[in-house]
């Protein structure tokens, strides 16, 4: 695929580098940039900054002094044809004078779905699609997931030494893995809506489950708890600091004390299950409907194994340090009963490799 100065695949790549500059910003909607060229040369670009602020393709033209008639505009998603909270982006491009327009991935909103292309050609307008589609919906993946499954996108991450443990013997678990990987755990943190943990996690670490990077955006803190028991630690992190940053702790069944506790320091409840174990497919349904459309699952080892075992994870992310620790009682990143044959095993395709300081991460897609 060519990529020389000027190319088609040239200026898409730029709005691509645009766009992800909204990561962490946008959610529930789409990461999208768009750069304008006339005769060779970028005269305006822009992306889509924040959650019910104008859309790439606006933000660009607004910006832009010069007479765009004739230009060309390339946009990482087919630009939308409806009013929202902003006006449609179609309309701003027909009244610019657009002569043509490059577009990378097409929407899946039902409200979009390649009417956008259909009004951009009826006003007169040369549309080519499919620019770098491969990387424009990858850009994507959990808005697409969103629409169309309306449950959260579910990235797995944990980190473990060579030997698969994910803390020593006694517990210690300071560090596994070098400072470059951790800090890309905190890029992790900015990209998705939600950060989701077991009450043993908690218990044990009592994280902050916060964005620690210059610019980050904390997730939405999600706690399975079935029985509230984070309510006996009034004082942990968690609870501390929910009024700052926006707590849901799902639950099964809780005295109305522990609940009347947790309400007034600012923790947001979640029945998900009348039964033992919180329900997961449930949990991910009521989250999709509070508008969270991604969640970052953090462990611990029981939390990833259920969720595995009952097939809800999207992508997964092993940072791997090679250290070994050894120990027949150590904890693994995934517990839980475990498939009974290999042949079960959860596959990952579209396997990246990547090194990050000393250690390694594996990406991949369930």
């Amino acid at each position: 695929m060519s990529d020389m100065k000027n190319s088609k695949e040239f200026y898409m790549r730029k709005a691509l580098e645009l766009a992800k500059q909204g990561m962490g910003y946008t959610s529930p909607n789409p990461m999208v940039g768009c750069v304008i060229v006339k005769d060779g040369k970028i005269v305006a670009q822009g992306y889509h900054e924040r959650c019910g602020e104008y859309h790439a393709e606006r933000n660009a033209l607004l910006r832009c002094k010069e007479d765009v008639t004739g230009a060309e505009a390339y946009v990482t998603l087919e630009p939308c044809c409806h009013h929202g909270k902003t006006p449609p982006c179609t309309e701003i491009l027909i009244e610019r004078g657009i002569k043509k327009v490059y577009i990378g991935s097409m929407d899946s909103n039902p409200l979009v779905g390649g009417k956008g292309v259909k009004i951009l050609q009826e006003a007169g307008m040369e549309v080519e699609c499919g620019i770098l589609k491969e990387e424009c919906d990858k850009l994507n993946e959990v808005f697409f997931h969103y629409i169309e499954k309306k449950t959260p996108f579910v990235a797995m991450k944990y980190a473990m030494t060579l030997d698969g443990k994910i803390a020593a013997y006694t517990g210690d678990s300071k560090w596994v893995t070098s400072e470059a990987a951790r800090n890309h755990v905190q890029i992790l943190r900015k990209k998705y809506s939600g950060i989701l943990v077991g009450i043993g996690t908690v218990k044990e670490d009592n994280p902050m489950l916060n964005c620690r990077i210059e610019e980050g955006v904390d997730p939405v803190r999600i706690i399975c708890d079935s029985r509230l028991s984070i309510a006996e630690n009034m004082q942990c992190n968690i609870i501390k600091t929910a009024k700052e940053i926006k707590t849901i702790v799902a639950y099964v069944k809780a005295t109305e004390e522990k609940k009347k506790a947790l309400d007034e320091a600012g923790i947001i409840l979640v029945q998900a299950g009348d039964k033992e174990t919180i329900d997961l497919k449930l949990l991910l349904k009521k989250i999709g409907e509070m508008g969270i459309d991604s969640i970052l699952v953090e462990g611990g080892g029981k939390i990833h194994g259920s969720f595995l075992e009952e097939n809800l994870v999207n992508k997964v992310y092993a940072y791997i340090a090679p250290k070994l620790v050894g120990g027949a009682t150590a904890k693994t990143p995934i517990g839980g009963k475990g498939f009974e044959k290999m042949e079960a095993a959860r596959k990952l395709k579209d396997v990246q490799i990547e090194q990050l300081g000393e250690d390694i991460l594996v990406t991949g897609y369930l």
